[in-house]
């Protein structure tokens, strides 16, 4: 009997492999021969750049001006002043006296009605001139002064949404090599979905959309009460795979600060994985596939070791699969600003595959009450 379960195990552990082979091979592995053109395009659109920003009074006077400064004819920025009480308002008017492309539009407080970034993003995509939509935050920076001319570039029949990527920035903080590596991991994911025509979710650090979509699909409505997932949940409910492409050139890439202690970074995670269960089912299935077949990898592979079943065997496959991810993944972590990172891949796969079930359980229970 004990042999059967041993053999059992062993055959879940190969399928485990497998899956996460089939991850590997056919889904990513088209995001590593991915190639952004390099020549500047010459881009003529009008585009509108929409940040929601609430109590943000530093980060506005030190990341908007390079928003402001972007080389780019025809563009405007509307900075959303949702109920804040930091000074944000008089940063805001300091620097509009400078850049008059940017506008202002403000939200007051209110004892009974309590707004999130929802409702201020859609006041400020109302209040937009322009068809092209833009969206990033306050605490963000673009690479360059080409942001916005390489995501507008993008915009033509029929393309609607441009899924944008935003890394965090390099610091010698303890948790900043396992959040880049995270943040790189899922970038793999949504980018090479969005290749393959099935994209599911973008980051609304580096997002854009045209205000044809927005209204015409009646906005955030269906998950306005959900104050998460103003920018992955938009894109899992209106994304095809005719409307949707990605921008990863690194011109276009936008950086942020990452969290430096456990508990931000944690309440930050907790928003995020809040919203996934109001995917698409079979996004759902897809996602649920590869954390359960990744976290059993580990633990199956443990089994084999500890009841000295076929152990070097075991031992082999671990390092099959190491070397497919090695080869795919480090053309990737370099293009993804995560160069070496990649060798952290031995310890950060498992602790990213913990971190992927432990958040995907409890965001079946959170609720989140507020966006900031």
């Amino acid at each position: 009997m004990e042999t059967y379960i041993q053999e059992g195990l062993f055959v879940l552990f190969l399928f485990c492999l497998t899956v996460q082979v089939y991850f590997l091979v056919y889904k990513q592995k088209i995001l590593a021969a991915y190639i952004p053109p390099n020549e500047l395009p010459n881009v003529r659109l009008p585009v509108s750049v929409i940040i929601s920003a609430r109590n943000e009074a530093e980060n506005l006077k030190e990341n908007l001006p390079y928003i402001l400064q972007q080389n780019y004819p025809y563009y405007e920025v509307i900075v959303v002043n949702d109920c804040s009480y930091d000074g944000s308002d008089k940063v805001l008017e300091e620097l509009q006296e400078i850049y008059k492309h940017l506008r202002i539009v403000t939200i007051n407080e209110h004892d009974r009605f309590k707004t999130g970034k929802k409702f201020a993003l859609t006041l400020g995509i109302k209040a937009a001139k322009h068809e092209y939509l833009l969206f990033t935050d306050a605490d963000c920076r673009p690479a360059s002064v080409n942001w916005i001319t390489r995501m507008a570039a993008n915009f033509n029949e029929p393309t609607q949404i441009i899924i944008g990527y935003s890394p965090y920035k390099h610091t010698r903080n303890i948790l900043n090599p396992f959040i880049r590596f995270e943040t790189i991991k899922t970038a793999i994911n949504y980018l090479s979905a969005a290749l393959k025509n099935n994209a599911y979710m973008g980051v609304g650090r580096n997002l854009a959309y045209t205000k044809t979509l927005f209204f015409g699909t009646k906005g955030f409505a269906a998950h306005m009460h959900i104050l998460s997932g103003d920018d992955d949940l938009f894109v899992n409910k209106n994304a095809t795979p005719y409307n949707t492409v990605i921008e990863m050139h690194p011109d276009a890439f936008i950086y942020t600060d990452a969290k430096t202690s456990i508990s931000s970074w944690y309440r930050q995670k907790k928003r995020h994985f809040g919203v996934g269960k109001y995917y698409k089912s079979k996004h759902k299935r897809m996602l649920s596939l590869d954390a359960l077949s990744g976290i059993l990898f580990y633990v199956l592979l443990a089994l084999c070791l500890i009841f000295n079943f076929e152990p070097w065997l075991a031992i082999g496959l671990f390092m099959l699969r190491l070397i497919i991810q090695l080869v795919i993944y480090s053309k990737l972590f370099r293009l993804l600003d995560g160069k070496y990172l990649v060798w952290y891949l031995p310890f950060f796969d498992l602790l990213y595959y913990i971190y992927l079930n432990t958040f995907g359980v409890l965001g079946t229970f959170i609720k989140t009450t507020q966006w900031k």
